[in-house]
């Protein structure tokens, strides 16, 4: 294999960001998981939990944001860009419930805050185990090993499972694939309707294609962690395609959340 050379982080120009053109607002989750898609725009993002985020286009402050799937589904004033996920076939490692006692005795389940998703997919789960605790909030990080049940996304589930702990995990895109054999999406960018955006949508779609075409350079540079990790968790554990399959796995989420009447659910509307 021949060698590439190292693609230092600002070698690419996305002028419609510049900041004398900038014309839209964007945002998106400051966690290693989202680094391939905001490659080479990330100074001009605005970084949030996906539920900040959600609020944060709720209120038209913002005109793009990389926000959970739950956010577009359950309200029907966006649309999908085509093509851009993530996505998991299969152990995600970064969405989890960690539970000390076993999951028939859940009577609360401590719940991050940032999370939006990932609540409703564990809902589904335990639903169709005919099993309904109570979801409550997470009061702080810190309080997470206490717990006997705690859901945790992102970097701190990736923390939490790389620390000492008393817990088992139930890894929510594990069990997804188990139970529907598809993909599960966790994330797209929403785009505010109502606005022309055909240009946004471009440079987003660049963003992703030149974060593809260095991940290697980002497997190796970025600081979370160490570098075996960061292989599997970015080359392996997640995707970044939004294709039939992820397509069919969004239908099937949403089938279960009307199922389980976790509603009102929208069909999702995809634009390229």
């Amino acid at each position: 294999m021949i060698a590439q050379p190292e693609i230092p982080p600002a070698s690419r120009d996305f002028d419609i960001m510049d900041s004398e053109q900038k014309k839209f607002r964007a945002g998106s989750v400051n966690y290693l998981n989202a680094a391939p898609l905001t490659r080479g725009i990330e100074s001009e993002l605005v970084f949030a939990t996906p539920a900040k985020l959600a609020e944060m286009l709720r209120r038209d402050e913002l005109d793009a944001a990389l926000v959970s799937i739950t956010e577009v589904l359950l309200n029907d004033r966006y649309d999908i860009l085509d093509g851009i996920a993530i996505a998991s076939l299969g152990e995600v490692y970064s969405v989890i419930l960690a539970h000390k006692k076993p999951l028939e005795e859940a009577v609360e389940i401590f719940c991050d805050t940032a999370s939006l998703t990932s609540v409703n997919l564990l809902k589904v789960l335990f639903a169709e185990k005919n099993l309904f605790p109570q979801f409550v909030p997470l009061e702080n990080y810190e309080a997470a090993r206490e717990k006997d049940f705690v859901l945790l996304i992102g970097d701190r589930a990736i923390d939490f499972q790389r620390a000492p702990h008393a817990h088992e995990i139930f890894d929510l895109g594990t069990v997804w694939m188990e139970m529907t054999n598809l993909p599960f999406v966790y994330a797209v960018w929403a785009l505010r309707r109502g606005i022309e955006n055909k240009e946004l949508r471009r440079e987003l779609k660049e963003a992703k294609s030149f974060g593809m075409e260095t991940l290697d350079y980002l497997i190796e540079n970025r600081e979370e962690y160490d570098v075996d990790f960061r292989r599997d968790y970015l080359g392996w554990q997640i995707h970044y395609h939004l294709a039939s399959d992820e397509k069919r796995g969004i239908e099937k989420f949403c089938e279960l959340l009307r199922k389980h009447n976790l509603g009102p659910v929208f069909e999702p509307k995809f634009v390229s």
